[in-house]
């Protein structure tokens, strides 16, 4: 079974004011109708039954007012207390505040049409002007505390869809938060792989050399590769982290790498590679007329050749490794071919996570990326990196 709903503790606290003042009117005598007849004990009966009323007001107000307009019935009907006049209008009010949206407008039509009715049928009984007075003092009783409670619930209400839609945009703001710092910690993570990568990778070829090796030319050619790369891998760090500090703090920033460099990057993979017998080379088909692709498409085409390079040097066999670039008016494009077999040995560990930037960067451009074996025997990295912005579609 249900257990019946709890009062609130101030409509206790409401209840108890309301009977205190009821027994005090009855000691003295203060009655609001019939006021020189005598009364019994029966002048409790509506004070009674409407402060049980109150207790009702919060947790089941369509029912406390039922009980509360019987409870004034019976008080007129056996002597008229003030009090309980008093706790009727309080139930109006919280009716239309803590009711449901239909038991609300019902009160205040609902008070609305008995104060009319009221105040039209006494005067046509009584036929005097005074008893607009009493039709007042019904509106005073239904309609204003009616309206009160409407409009406080409508504010109420008001401030509860303010601070919903305040908690939503928090969330949003937060989301926003979390995926920018998501996002900026992916492209922390490709500039830092993009940038040393290469360099560890010379350096982890070379040492290995330089162990297996018993030629002291060899391996002095070696470890000067493995100082070389070592230096740059570390100026490379410093420049990032002083990037990361404090960019545009009074410090110049970096101009970002462009297809311009290409040629140094082919030389610097030229001599980590001579050890594996690979050779480079470029292929540049683009028209002498073409324009210069925008910074964000060239950097990005820069580090895609650039870790093609580095994975040729990583894990190609022996041959020619191949750059190439077109250009039209929709997309550069670029294609890096190196001699591929299964059984050629790794020359230094991979994570794989090279493959993983470069297809970031290209889909952050919208374009089309591609990596895997290829025939005859050779591994090809292709990657369309679109000329234009992406438009949204209508």
């Amino acid at each position: 079974m249900l257990s019946p709903p709890r009062p609130h503790r101030d409509d206790v606290l409401i209840a108890v004011a309301g009977l205190a003042g009821g027994l005090v009117a009855i000691a003295f005598g203060l009655y609001t109708f019939r006021v020189n007849d005598p009364h019994g004990p029966e002048v409790m009966a509506g004070l009674i039954v409407t402060c049980a009323a109150e207790l009702l007001r919060r947790v089941a107000p369509g029912r406390a007012l039922a009980l509360g307009g019987a409870g004034v019935v019976i008080d007129l009907l056996t002597g008229g207390l003030l009090a309980v006049i008093v706790m009727f209008s309080d139930l109006v009010y919280a009716a239309a505040l803590y009711g449901r949206a239909r038991l609300a407008r019902s009160v205040v039509t609902g008070s609305v049409v008995l104060t009319v009715a009221i105040t039209v049928g006494t005067l046509a009984w009584l036929r005097e002007p005074e008893v607009l007075l009493l039709g007042a003092v019904s509106a005073g009783l239904t309609v204003a505390p009616a309206w009160t409670g409407l409009i406080i619930r409508s504010h109420r209400d008001a401030a509860a869809a303010e601070r919903l839609r305040a908690e939503q945009t928090a969330l949003l703001a937060e989301m926003d938060r979390v995926q920018a710092v998501a996002a900026e910690r992916s492209r922390m993570a490709r500039e830092l792989h993009d940038r040393v990568a290469n360099h560890l990778s010379a350096i982890a070829i070379h040492s290995t050399a330089a162990l297996s090796l018993g030629e002291p030319a060899a391996t002095r050619e070696a470890l000067s590769v493995i100082r070389e790369n070592s230096t740059q891998g570390l100026t490379e760090m410093r420049r990032l982290i002083g990037l990361l500090r404090e960019a545009g703090g009074g410090q110049a920033v970096e101009a970002s790498p462009s297809l311009d460099g290409l040629d140094a990057l082919l030389r610097d993979a030229a001599r980590n590679g001579a050890a594996g017998g690979l050779r480079f080379s470029r292929r540049d088909e683009r028209p002498p007329d073409a324009a210069r692709p925008p910074a964000p498409v060239e950097l990005a085409a820069y580090r895609i050749v650039q870790e093609s390079l580095t994975n040729a040097v990583k894990h190609a066999a022996p041959g020619e490794v191949t750059v190439t670039l077109r250009q039209d008016a929709q997309a550069l494009r670029i294609t890096v071919t190196s001699p591929f077999h299964e059984r050629t040995p790794t020359r230094a560990p991979g994570s794989r996570a090279g493959l993983v930037g470069m297809r970031e960067r290209v889909d952050l451009l919208g374009g089309t990326f591609g990596a895997g074996p290829a025939a005859p025997a050779s591994w090809r990295v292709e990657a369309a990196l679109p000329l234009r912005e992406r438009t949204p579609q209508s």
